[in-house]
């Protein structure tokens, strides 16, 4: 048994934001050497001169990409990063569902940042009914220096809205940090979730949680979060992946490895 075939026993996932310097092709055969099972893919800015992707829907670059998911036995799962904000508008972002469904994704995720909750939730229904042609579900994110804070207004906002394709999605760094609790976690809602660890007090400010997001993550198990609690939460009922940047001179695939070996060591010791 090959050490990809060992570390893909249990389901878990990478996001794109986890070594974004790799264009898609790339990403795909070191998160697949390293272990995982699937990938999320960064097809639109996070925000204003975020690193992002193109593989438009029915391009050569696309099926390319999908013989090559199959040839690593690998799948896309979700699609990175919309904000719906005051401007935001679902007509708008159609060409990137469509592309997102043509390469095989399953979910779009979005955080909120717009202050104004009726022009926010009458967006997000539109996302969920746009993605809802393309047979996707949205899952809405919380950040601390966005709208949408906590895991609780993330979760009030989902359920509002009321489509059967809206989720919330736990990353572990915006919920611990902005204060949630495993307990208020409603399973029903949340279908997936990102995994990272932190150390030391939650930022105030918001360039600082910024900061700590983008440059200050660490590896599952290396830092204090309560990990193993949602865990033992949600993981037989969401989907689980990792998100840590890589910072410094590390080589990307090396970084993937020991993101998939510590993700799984935690999910290991639940069992």
């Amino acid at each position: 048994m090959t050490y990809a075939t060992q570390m893909k026993d249990i389901p878990v996932g990478v996001a794109h934001f986890s070594a974004i310097q790799l264009p898609p092709a790339q990403f795909v055969k070191d998160a697949a050497t390293a272990g995982f099972n699937s990938v999320g893919l960064r097809l639109h800015p996070a925000f204003v001169g975020a690193p992002y992707y193109e593989l438009p829907q029915g391009s050569k670059a696309a099926s390319e990409f999908r013989t090559l998911l199959d040839s690593e036995d690998m799948k896309v799962f979700d699609i990175e990063f919309f904000v719906i904000g005051p401007d935001f508008s679902a007509a708008s972002v159609e060409h990137i569902v469509a592309a997102a469904a043509d390469i095989g994704a399953r979910r779009l995720s979005t955080c909120g940042d717009d202050e104004n909750r009726d022009r926010l939730i009458g967006n997000f229904i539109e996302f969920c009914q746009l993605a809802a042609r393309y047979d996707m579900a949205v899952d809405l994110e919380n950040m601390g220096w966005r709208a949408v804070k906590t895991y609780n207004e993330c979760a009030s906002l989902v359920e509002v809205c009321g489509q059967d394709n809206a989720g919330a999605l736990i990353d572990a760094i915006h919920f611990f940090r902005n204060g949630g609790s495993v307990d208020d976690i409603n399973v029903d809602i949340v279908q997936h979730v990102q995994l990272c660890d932190a150390m030391g007090s939650a930022p105030k400010r918001p360039e600082d949680m910024i900061n700590e997001a983008r440059a200050g993550r660490l590896a599952p198990g290396d830092g204090k979060l309560a990990l193993k609690e949602l865990l033992s939460k949600l993981a037989d009922k969401a989907a689980i992946s990792v998100e840590v940047p890589l910072v410094g001179d590390v080589a990307p695939l090396a970084h993937l490895r020991n993101l998939n070996l510590k993700a799984r060591k935690i999910l290991q010791s639940g069992n």
